[in-house]
C-alpha cells in the first residue's frame, strides 16, 4: 500500500511538471452520484482537472484537483447496510492521477480515461436519521438512538471513465466526461445506541473499527475549452481544463 501511494504522489507531481507547457484553459462543472448517497456538486472555481503531460500523440498522463460538496455519502464494512447515506454534508477535496489514450481528428478528441484517486474529507457530520433507522432494522427495534464519533482518514481509490471533446472552431470546444470511481476511506465509528421494544430498552456499545467512508459512484461533466491561439493551430492542443 505505501510503495502504491508513493507511485500515485510520483504521477501527481510529473503530470503537474507539465502545467507550464498547457495550450488551453476552461470552465467545467462536475457532478457526483455517489452509489447509496446523494447527489453532490462542486465548488467553483476549485476545480482544476486534466492538467499534465503529453507522452506522445495518443497517450497522455493528467491529474488535477476538485473541491466537492457532498451532500451525503454511506458507510461500508458495517454489522448492517444502509441504502441512505450516513455521514453528510461534508467538503471533499478529489486528487486523480490517470493515463489517458487519446483519439484525436480535426475537430473531435475522445479520450480513455483510467487510474488511482486520492480524496480527503472535513467538516463531517453524521446523519444520524438514517443511521438511526439503520439500527432499529438491523436490531427489529421499535426505536434506536445512537451517539457516535469518528476518527477522519484520507482514502484512495481507482477510477476508469471516458471524455468527448467537440471543437466548435480551433479556439473553442465543449467537452462531455464521465468516470467511474470506486474508493473508501477508513473511519472507526466508537459510541453507544439505546432503544428496544415498547416492552424493553437496552443500550449497546459501538465500535465500529472496520467501517469506512464508501467513495463509489458515479463522476460526470461538463466543460467549455478555450484555446490561447497563440499560434492559430489547425488543432488545439491538449487540454488543459476545469
Amino acid at each position: 500500500m505505501r510503495k502504491s501511494k508513493y507511485l500515485f504522489a510520483s504521477l501527481v507531481l510529473l503530470c503537474f511538471a507539465g502545467v507550464s507547457n498547457a495550450q488551453d484553459f476552461g470552465l467545467s462543472f462536475s457532478y457526483f452520484i455517489p452509489k447509496n448517497g446523494e447527489f453532490s456538486t462542486p465548488i467553483s472555481p476549485f476545480s482544476i482537472r486534466g492538467v499534465g503531460v503529453d507522452i506522445n500523440r495518443y497517450l497522455a498522463l493528467e491529474t488535477g484537483a476538485s473541491l466537492y460538496r457532498m451532500s451525503g455519502l454511506n458507510l461500508k464494512d458495517l454489522p448492517f447496510e444502509s441504502k441512505k447515506s450516513l455521514i453528510g454534508p461534508n467538503f471533499t477535496i478529489l486528487i486523480p492521477a490517470e493515463l489517458v489514450i487519446q483519439l484525436k481528428g480535426s475537430r473531435v478528441e475522445f479520450d480513455i480515461k483510467g487510474g488511482g484517486f486520492f480524496f480527503f474529507g472535513f467538516a463531517h457530520k453524521i446523519n444520524y436519521g438514517n443511521l438511526d433507522r439503520a439500527i432499529r432494522d438491523h436490531e427489529q427495534w421499535d426505536v434506536a438512538n445512537a451517539d457516535v464519533s469518528f476518527k477522519n482518514n484520507p482514502g484512495f481509490g481507482y477510477h476508469a471513465g471516458a471524455e468527448l471533446t467537440v471543437f466548435v472552431t480551433s479556439q473553442f470546444g465543449i467537452s462531455l466526461e464521465t468516470n467511474y470511481l470506486v474508493g473508501a476511506a477508513k473511519f472507526p465509528l466508537t459510541g453507544s445506541y439505546t432503544g428496544g421494544t415498547s416492552a424493553t430498552f437496552e443500550t449497546k456499545p459501538i465500535d465500529y473499527k472496520d467501517a469506512k467512508i464508501d467513495m463509489t459512484g458515479l463522476e460526470f461533466s461538463i466543460g467549455l475549452i478555450f484555446s490561447s491561439g497563440n499560434s492559430a493551430p489547425k488543432r488545439p492542443k491538449q487540454k488543459r481544463r476545469r
